[in-house]
């Protein structure tokens, strides 16, 4: 797999950059398949990554209706953290944090991993307690968790405003120190050539428009491209769930749509050394090797399907980014993009087998998509090749809502935009 490498580039250097093999291949499908993965972004192609890599089941198709990270695999703020309370989410982010830490070297491939620490911002002493409680959480079960004082944040961030007279004053903060960011679209190249070198077909401009059935059980998709047949199918397709499940017959789901914004500012001398997160709003920044700001906030609020947001959310994630840094009043904004959020009923993902014979769902991914994608793969891969789950995703099953063993990381009850 060391297709990637100092010798490499300096021999394609020297000849004229003309003998660099395709990232990876554009086949025609095939009739049939072991397995098909429905959705060509960053868990669907690191599923079926682990699926070649860790079960050897390497008859494989992705399938993406557009091109390859149209999505939300490329469309994100790029964080990757594992600072949660409840053991269930906090077990599934650690194994994904740890896959993380060592994913350049598994793909030879530079997804540009950066462990730059995340910073969880306190305003009011009781924020600072559950802090603590958080942090104690994580550490209970071996994940990193300082809480850090307000000097030591002034160190760490002086653009901050953190003096008496800022609108929400910093008491402190718990700060994850192997958290970070990486480059999303590289993410989602690297597991595309590493599937790809493995065998796997990646399919773009390949829509499901329906399912093939014997008797109840799923047997394959009808496509834009024609019918393909699988002992098993698969679907990562996050916000488009709903849509793709009704082609299946099931229309009701405990999920719903919702736009994320995020943003990207004019490149700056670097000013945020870390990932920051805003406790009396929802609002997160770190800033990118080219010096942009890239930031978020909420969701529109709205059940949609668009990939793009509403103005009264550009105006509520300026204001608190100006809350936390009156300095930054006259940058400019210089783009901004809208991903697809699948939102459950509790905040936490749904990775399982059915709820059809043949058919395996992984969805409900909420604010927290990206930081899951090696653990999301890795997990489903398992599942889907031995039709049970792993114990890391083994909580996160369809049948919790009604079952009442709900995972509320945050506490915000059955309101899925809340999360």
């Amino acid at each position: 797999m060391a297709e990637y490498s100092a010798f490499s580039l300096l021999k394609n250097a020297l000849t004229g950059n003309k003998d660099w093999k395709p990232a990876w291949r554009k086949p025609d499908p095939k009739a049939s398949y072991d397995v098909i993965v429905i959705g060509g972004g960053g868990h669907g192609l690191s599923t079926a990554y682990y699926l070649a890599k860790e079960h050897g089941i390497t008859n494989v198709a992705v399938l993406e209706k557009g091109w390859l990270g149209s999505g939300n695999v490329g469309r994100n703020t790029t964080a990757v953290r594992s600072n949660y309370l409840l053991p269930q989410n906090t077990r599934f982010y650690e194994h994904s944090m740890k896959l993380w830490e060592n994913l350049s070297h598994d793909l030879n491939y530079n997804v540009m991993f950066s462990q730059r620490g995340c910073l969880n911002l306190a305003h009011t002493p009781a924020q600072l307690d559950d802090y603590a409680r958080r942090g104690n959480a994580m550490r209970h079960l071996g994940v990193d968790a300082e809480l850090m004082g307000v000097d030591a944040i002034k160190r760490l961030v002086p653009a901050l405003d953190v003096s008496g007279s800022a609108r929400f004053p910093v008491l402190g903060g718990l700060m994850q120190p192997r958290a970070g960011t990486a480059r999303h679209d590289a993410v989602a190249w690297g597991y595309a050539r590493g599937a790809d070198r493995r065998g796997v077909d990646i399919i773009e401009n390949c829509e499901v428009t329906g399912f093939l059935r014997d008797g109840g059980r799923i047997t394959g998709v009808s496509t834009t491209r024609g019918e393909i047949r699988a002992k098993k199918v698969a679907l990562a397709v996050a916000g488009s769930t709903g849509q793709v499940m009704q082609l299946a017959g099931i229309s009701h789901m405990p999920i719903e749509s919702h736009v994320l914004q995020a943003f990207v500012s004019e490149s700056l001398k670097p000013i945020v050394d870390t990932v920051l997160t805003f406790g009396m709003g929802h609002f997160y920044i770190s800033q990118s090797d080219k010096g942009g700001l890239v930031y978020g906030g909420d969701l529109d609020g709205y059940n949609s399907y668009a990939q793009r947001g509403s103005l009264p959310i550009v105006d509520e994630v300026m204001s608190e980014m100006l809350a936390l840094f009156p300095g930054l009043a006259r940058v400019r904004m210089l783009r901004s993009w809208g991903g697809l959020c699948d939102m459950t009923m509790d905040g936490s993902p749904i990775i399982t087998t059915g709820p059809l014979p043949g058919m395996y769902l992984n969805c409900g991914w909420c604010y927290g998509g990206f930081k899951a994608t090696p653990a999301s793969g890795w997990c489903f891969a398992y599942t889907i090749a031995k039709d049970e789950p792993h114990e890391f995703n083994a909580p996160f099953t369809l049948d919790r809502f009604y079952r009442g063993l709900i995972i509320d990381d945050k506490g915000q009850g059955a309101n899925p935009r809340l999360h």
